[in-house]
């Protein structure tokens, strides 16, 4: 080894050295390239399309949109193939996603690049993403369910002058809020026998009656963060049912089973036929396109208190990406108030963007809903559901004894009774369903014996 070294330092003294060996020619840097999943109506994929088309050419990198029809052909889409490097997904898909370790925490990535989390969104659709401490995904949308009503069947001056209980906001101003009493009156002003109109439609599902018991002062689940069991039967929600179902079961003011046959509420109300509905901002380009139709929105009745469910999606990133660097600066460039605004101006979206969602962007100002600040004032509101391993599973569930909780000709205590137990139990089965014993399995032997496994 000395040898060698002092050779070397003679050929670097000497006068004659050894011309210099070429450098090595510089490998081309490969482009980076991504692929974001999407989900949503086509004039929203193609406002996501183009933001990433914009970032894509600014950038030189490639972003490969993948689109889905909906956020649960995307989530089974993902837990099947692995998802996309940067991707949309609904909190309602998130415990899945997390126990297959699909995901990769955003919050440090995020918090490098400058990202503001708690200037820019709010704290309960923050914690709609977080798990075991970290911020799995940023929060993208917020949906809040409102209601939607025919400005033709309810106006409430007229009703205020006819000495109905209504909302009375002060002149010049839209009203923010309503009770009960004053929901119900608005159902039955809305229906007019005459005219084949009826006041209001809420679907008997765990989404449609939620709002209604947690505004009662009920809990729809046993606990909030890790439930067994749906809490129908508790004293606290039948109390709130024993407010709400005279109302939405009253064949007087409720649709038919003749004007629903072959048809649904939503396009009971696109006629003219309907005065209120519940449903989210996703439903406004479809109302807007509605010949002859006028529509505002308020948030869901008060009772005890007001409260609603809705929906939180997220931008996610992939635990697979192989451009870890690459995919959180497209995010964060996705989130940009610029790029969200785009999104937002097709008018499906609530953005979570607190910026974006006090701007004309999203408010649009002179088209309907003009009331549109509802949304964004009831996304503090939402109560946010548990993670659950599949909601599909617990909706089918329970969806017969819901039905019938709303349907069944009398609903007595006995009845609601029998009725509310039955929907815990049901949920059971999906929420702390048994576990197989070695009894169980059909050999007799363990499941997880050699045998069990035909090894």
């Amino acid at each position: 080894m000395l040898a060698g070294a002092l050779l070397t330092g003679l050929a670097a003294c000497s006068g004659d050295p050894e011309p210099p060996k070429p450098s090595p020619s510089a490998t081309p840097t490969k482009k980076p390239e991504l692929t974001f999943g999407v989900f949503g109506p086509e004039a929203e994929v193609a406002a996501f399309t183009e933001v990433a088309d914009q970032y894509a050419s600014a950038n030189d990198v490639s972003v490969d949109v993948v689109s889905y029809s909906s956020s649960e052909a995307a989530a089974r889409a993902y837990r099947a193939g692995g998802p996309p490097d940067v991707f949309l997904l609904s909190q309602r898909d998130l415990a899945p996603m997390t126990a297959g370790k699909l995901l990769r925490p955003v919050d440090e990535l995020l918090d490098e690049r400058g990202v503001s989390f708690g200037d820019t969104y709010s704290r309960d659709a923050l914690e709609a993403f977080a798990v075991d401490n970290s911020l799995t995904c940023i929060p993208y949308a917020v949906s809040p369910m409102v209601i939607y009503y025919n400005t033709d069947l309810i106006d409430f001056p007229t009703m205020v002058e006819r000495g109905l209980d209504a909302p009375e906001p002060p002149e010049g101003e839209l009203p923010t809020g309503w009770n009960f009493d004053q929901f119900t009156a608005a159902a039955e002003f809305a229906t007019r026998p005459r005219r084949d109109t009826r006041g209001v439609y809420i679907d008997s599902t765990l989404a449609g009656l939620s709002p209604f018991i947690y505004a009662g002062g009920g809990k729809v689940f046993d606990d909030k963060a890790d439930p067994t069991s749906l809490a129908f039967s508790d004293d606290s929600t039948r109390s709130a049912l024993e407010t709400t179902l005279p109302l939405l079961r009253d064949a007087q003011v409720t649709p038919t089973a003749k004007q629903l046959a072959g048809t649904d509420a939503t396009t009971l109300f696109e006629e003219g036929k309907l005065g209120m509905i519940a449903g989210y901002r996703s439903l406004v380009p479809r109302l807007r396109a509605a010949p002859g139709l006028h529509f505002d929105v308020m948030p869901m009745p008060s009772i005890k208190r007001t409260a609603t469910v809705g929906d939180v999606t997220g931008l996610c990133m992939s635990a697979d990406t192989e451009e870890v660097s690459a995919a959180a600066n497209f995010l964060v460039s996705v989130l940009s108030d610029e790029s969200v605004a785009q999104v937002v101006r097709q008018g499906y979206t609530v953005p979570a963007n607190v910026k974006v969602a006090s701007s004309d962007d999203f408010l649009q100002p002179g088209r309907e809903p003009a009331n549109a600040a509802v949304f964004r004032t009831s996304v503090r509101r939402i109560e946010i559901p548990p993670l659950l391993d599949s909601w599909s599973d617990l909706e089918n569930a329970v969806a017969d004894s819901l039905r019938q909780l709303v349907t069944v000709p009398v609903l007595d205590e006995e009845t609601m009774n029998r009725l509310t137990e039955q929907i815990d139990l049901d949920s059971q089965t999906v929420l702390s369903p048994p576990e197989e014993s070695p009894s169980d399995s059909p050999s007799g032997t363990p499941s997880d014996s050699p045998s069990a496994s035909g090894s």
